[in-house]
């Protein structure tokens, strides 16, 4: 059974930074894209960065570029997201997500398999 745990949420000003986590269990795929999605009150799902497993190559959009930076570590299974320079506008519940047939794009109807979300809240 796949499973997807995000953790590092938490309460930050305007202009600093945190760290998000997802630590993946129960992959049995030789190439998958691990995404992370956000959503805030009131407007639709967005997404943020995604990671290729094969080849690392990754995706941003374009309100997060230069600011968040997606890496994954093998051996840990796990898939972080850096964000930097954080705006209040980036206020939002964060979900990693696996789309298991390796498309690497940041659509969400591509994702099969989601975790629960983590809330980032930044203050201005």
């Amino acid at each position: 059974e796949v499973q997807l745990v995000e953790s590092g949420g938490g309460l930050v000003q305007a202009g600093g930074s945190l760290r998000l986590s997802c630590a993946a269990s129960g992959f049995a795929f030789d190439d998958y894209v691990i995404g992370w999605f956000r959503q805030a009150p009131g407007k639709e799902r967005e997404g943020v960065s995604c990671i290729k497993s094969s080849d690392g190559s990754t995706d941003y959009a374009d309100s997060v570029k230069g600011r968040f930076t997606i890496s994954n570590d093998d051996a840990k299974s796990t898939v972080y997201l850096q964000m930097n320079s954080l705006k209040p506008e980036d206020t939002a519940v964060y979900y990693c997500a696996a789309d298991v047939v390796g498309i690497l794009v940041l659509d969400a109807a591509f994702y099969d398999y989601w975790g629960q979300g983590t809330q980032v809240t930044v203050s201005s």
